[in-house]
């Protein structure tokens, strides 16, 4: 009996071009150098994306992860934007998804002023009874993206396990995210609490 094998798929945000400073940069990085197999895909024009162009590059990143025939499961993980993308217009996948972290979801009043990203305020949202058992929600209680609240815009409607920081942000290197020691613990560990940054 073998141990089940993992791969990772991480998502990035609005204006995102993947900066070697931010969280996800520096996990995808610290995974691969401890030999997992990572996707962490430049989403295509990240300064006006669309979602059918996001979808199709997150159909790919699936794809190549099943293609390797060395992972078992995927765990996603995705911030801000794709946060919409993912509860909104995410794929089937060849692979199973086995956890699914989602970071700082922008409240959809707010991704429906800008003109850029309002197509992907308008996708419905839904979560399955699945979901709720393999998806946490992570927010912090001052986003500026979010001044409803991560938990009374998504964690309840949607029934997701919703984590709280106070005082991130929202999770960008102007907020300190940078090196996040306890995500890349969680991604190694489901047990793990995740904490913020500086705990």
């Amino acid at each position: 009996m073998t141990a089940q094998r993992s791969g990772f798929l991480l998502l990035h945000g609005w204006q995102n071009e993947r900066p070697p400073e931010h969280w996800q940069h520096l996990t995808a990085r610290t995974l691969r150098d401890r030999g997992a197999l990572v996707e962490y895909p430049q989403l295509p024009s990240p300064h006006s994306p669309t979602v059918s162009e996001w979808s199709a590059s997150v159909v790919d990143a699936l794809g190549r992860l099943h293609d390797t025939g060395r992972v078992d499961d995927v765990v996603v993980i995705a911030h801000s934007l794709s946060v919409l993308l993912w509860l909104g217009a995410r794929p089937d996948s060849p692979v199973e998804v086995s956890r699914v972290l989602l970071v700082a979801p922008p409240s959809v009043n707010v991704a429906a002023g800008f003109a850029e990203i309002a197509a992907f305020a308008a996708l419905p949202l839904a979560a399955s009874p699945l979901d709720a058992e393999r998806t946490t929600l992570v927010a912090s209680d001052d986003d500026p993206f979010n001044p409803e609240g991560a938990e009374s815009s998504f964690g309840r409607p949607l029934s997701l396990p919703t984590v709280v920081l106070p005082g991130q942000g929202h999770f960008t290197p102007d907020s300190g995210y940078g090196e996040w020691p306890s995500l890349l613990e969680w991604c190694v560990d489901p047990a793990v609490r995740i904490r913020s940054r500086e705990a």
